[in-house]
């Protein structure tokens, strides 16, 4: 009896005894493919963003092409320095300005960058990063046309649509014959070919377009008009966390001289006042173009 159960006990450990080492043996599979799945974990989340960036290239010096076809300028330079900042992955697109934050909002894009003012009513459907530029508006008039600020009632005076510039006419000009245009180089055609007397515009695109052939025989009138929506940002949809690592890539540019670099290629070596508030409306203009006619040409 005893015997048998000696036997019997032998045969129930020899079956064991395979089972228990292959559960072992899973156990050290598991614990050693731990090892490899984690490593998966730290690639995956090592793998660089992929962001697509949209800009309304027509817009100098801000954004627009070249000979080639090829999109340059302040704010693409500026983007591709955020994005190698971020380790970052970006496709810069070209998009008609009035599609830009119905496009951003659609998710055609993740972000979009084109001389866009921090206003109030794009605030109510899109956030922004914090600000990476300030300009004013001015009028352009031809040289010798008593054109100004204060004379344009019943006056055709041409803007680009969508702009601070243009909310500017429509809120304090109203009786003016205000023409709106889809891009600034259409209002400027208008302008040269006397479709309108006066043009009203971003300083820094209009200013640059004065330096241009076809800007010579024309001028500022007046002085800059110095508003509350002067500040440019880059533009996301709603909590997007993307915007915390753009203003993240943003400070570090701007400490470790890079943000300097940039701007003061496009707007002289004075880029710390070209970053901030723009030039009070008691400056004369003249002054501000003298300063810009100094910079570094692209």
């Amino acid at each position: 009896m005893t015997i048998s159960m000696t036997s019997s006990m032998s045969k129930k450990a020899l079956w064991l005894a395979p089972l228990s080492a292959a559960v072992l043996m899973l156990a050290g599979c598991n614990n050693s493919s731990a090892p490899a799945e984690n490593a998966e974990a730290d690639t995956a989340t090592e793998a660089p963003l992929n962001i697509k960036i949209a800009t309304e290239s027509s817009y100098k010096p801000f954004s627009y092409t070249d000979a080639d076809g090829k999109l340059i300028g302040y704010e693409i330079e500026l983007v591709d320095a955020l994005c190698a900042q971020m380790k970052a992955e970006c496709e810069v697109i070209s998009q008609d300005w009035d599609g830009l934050i119905p496009g951003l909002n659609a998710q055609k894009f993740d972000a979009a960058i084109a001389g866009m003012s921090i206003t109030p009513e794009r605030k109510e459907v899109v956030d922004f990063s914090d600000p990476y530029f300030h300009s004013g508006i001015i009028l352009i008039g031809k040289k010798g046309d008593d054109l100004s600020v204060e004379s344009l009632t019943g006056l055709p005076i041409a803007s680009q649509r969508s702009t601070v510039a243009s909310q500017y006419l429509q809120d304090e000009h109203a009786d003016a014959d205000i023409k709106l245009y889809d891009t600034q180089d259409n209002a400027y055609l208008d302008l040269t070919s006397g479709r309108v007397r006066g043009m009203m515009s971003d300083k820094v695109t209009g200013i640059d377009w004065l330096k241009t052939d076809a800007g010579k025989g024309y001028e500022v009138k007046g002085e800059e008009i110095s508003t509350n929506d002067d500040a440019m940002g880059i533009a996301f949809r709603k909590g997007d966390p993307l915007i915390a690592k753009f203003n993240a890539a943003l400070a570090e540019l701007k400490d470790n001289g890079t943000y300097d670099q940039i701007t003061g290629s496009y707007f002289g070596t004075s880029s710390t006042a070209a970053a901030q508030k723009a030039v009070a409306t008691t400056d004369s203009v003249e002054e501000v173009m003298v300063a810009e006619e100094e910079a570094p040409a692209n």
